[in-house]
Formats: C-alpha cells, structure tokens, sequence
C-alpha cells in the first residue's frame, strides 16, 4: 500500500469520526461527552468548526481517533468475553468509562 493511498484512508477516517463526533454532541451532548472522553471545552470547540475547518483537521497524517482501551488486557477482556451477549456490550462500557481522562480527539 503506497503511502498517499494511506493518507487518503486517513483523512476518510478522521472526516467520518469528526462529523459523528458533532452529530453526536448535537443529539446528546452529555452522552456524547461521555463516550468520546471530551470536556466541555472540546465539545463547544468541534461543534464551533464548520465543513472547511473540519476538511481542513481531517487532512492531518495522524488519526484523531483512537482505541479506548489503555491496554491490551483491557482490549483482550472484551474481546474474550463469555458473558451472555447483553451483559457484554455492558461490561465493555464499563471498561471504557473506567480509562481516564485522557481526550479522544487531539486538536
């Protein structure tokens, strides 16, 4: 895979997650807040960009997006799951809302 196929792939990626990411914050944002590990500050920023800022974000050769689990085990605890379908969906949340602070969208 050449290395322009792969920026393109990227930028798909990261225009896709910023225009959930809004959607998200303008159906619910507390939710939204919530699962995408972001503040206030975030929320208010991302919902401020328009389609040119975002296009413009989206162009960058790093994803803004990334894995919610801090580790491997934690990856591996959902991955491996035997809990009953229902409960797993649950316990991943569960994981997910454990991890800290940390922004899920660098700027």
């Amino acid at each position: 895979m050449n290395n322009t196929h792969l920026l393109d792939e990227i930028e798909e990626i990261n225009l896709a997650y910023l225009l959930l990411a809004q959607r998200m914050l303008h159906d619910d944002r507390t939710s939204a807040m919530f699962r995408l590990k972001i503040d206030d500050e975030m929320a208010d920023l991302l919902l401020s960009l328009s389609a040119r800022q975002l296009a413009q974000l989206a162009r960058t050769n790093q994803l803004l997006c990334h894995f919610g689990h801090e580790s491997a085990e934690q990856l591996r605890q959902v991955t491996h799951n035997q809990r009953e379908q229902g409960l797993s969906r649950f316990h991943a949340s569960l994981l997910m809302a454990s991890r800290s602070g940390e922004l899920a969208v660098g700027a």
